[in-house]
Parts: C-alpha cells; sequence; structure tokens
C-alpha cells in the first residue's frame, strides 16, 4: 500500500474509533469496524489485534458488541478453531434499526412525564410536546429509510 493510501486508512480507523466514543461505545469497537469497513474479511482474533495494536481481550469483547449491533459477523472456516470476523451484508440498516429503537423509548418516556405532570405545567408541557415532536420526527425519518429502500445498498 502507498504511504498516503496507508496513512488515510489509519486515519479512518482512528477517527472512525472517536466517532464511536462520542456515541458512547468503546474506541476500540469503532476502530475494528473501520478496519473491517475498509479491508473486508475475514479476519481472526489475533489479526485484528495485531493490525489493531490491542489485546486479544480488547478484540474478543468488542467483536461481541459489534455483532449484537449487527455490524459484524463471525464466520468459521472448515477444519480450523479459530472464529473470523466480517462485515454484515447490508450492517448499516441494523445500526438505523437500533437507532429507531432508541428514539421509541425516549419518545416514550417524555409522552409518560406529559401524562403524569399536571397540565397546569404549561410551560414544562409546552417544552415536553416539543421534545415529543422533535423524537416523533426523528422516528418519521428513520422509517422512511427503512421502509424506502432507497438506496438499494442501503437495505
Amino acid at each position: 500500500m502507498k504511504q498516503n493510501t496507508e496513512h488515510a486508512v489509519e486515519e479512518f480507523v482512528e477517527r472512525l474509533g472517536l466517532v464511536a466514543q462520542a456515541d458512547g461505545l468503546p474506541r476500540i469497537a469503532g476502530r475494528i469496524m473501520g478496519f473491517l469497513v475498509i479491508h473486508g474479511g475475514p479476519y481472526s482474533f489475533s489479526e485484528l489485534a495485531e493490525h489493531l495494536k490491542v489485546s486479544r481481550g480488547s478484540i474478543s469483547s468488542n467483536t461481541r458488541l459489534l455483532e449484537s449491533l449487527g455490524v459484524i459477523e463471525r464466520i468459521t472456516r472448515p477444519g480450523e478453531r479459530q472464529d473470523y470476523f466480517q462485515m454484515r451484508p447490508h450492517p448499516y440498516m441494523e445500526l438505523v434499526r437500533g437507532l429507531q429503537s432508541r428514539l421509541n423509548k425516549a419518545r416514550q418516556v417524555v409522552a409518560d412525564a406529559q401524562r403524569k405532570l399536571p397540565e397546569d405545567w404549561s410551560d414544562a408541557q409546552t417544552r415536553l410536546a416539543e421534545l415529543g415532536d422533535f423524537y416523533s420526527r426523528l422516528v418519521d425519518s428513520t422509517e422512511m429509510m427503512v421502509s424506502s429502500g432507497k438506496p438499494a445498498k442501503f437495505k
């Protein structure tokens, strides 16, 4: 790989780690995802640990996390005892579905608060209504994304 290309790949992997961390995930989970987005796979625990310069234990816990999010999948090769990891087909739609679930929970929290607070708390009720509308619009936009099938790569 050319030096500029190698640097661009390393930078992407590191920056996706920071994005994941900003979203409340471990940085290494984002780095694993970034590595697999660029290189595909499959890669073993050892190969991922070597490329990313982290422990196998860290790879183990973070690959399990990414599996649970529907982003990567574990595969085996005939005759080998080792597990390998690669990106799942259409992994980003799973991320959207997870986002939908979290947004629906947040919307429900707001609706519960609106029901429980007295109506004469009009300022609070107004702010809750605005927050509820915000979450509803986000849910609607993710539902459109999931149901539209556009673009085809985002199934």
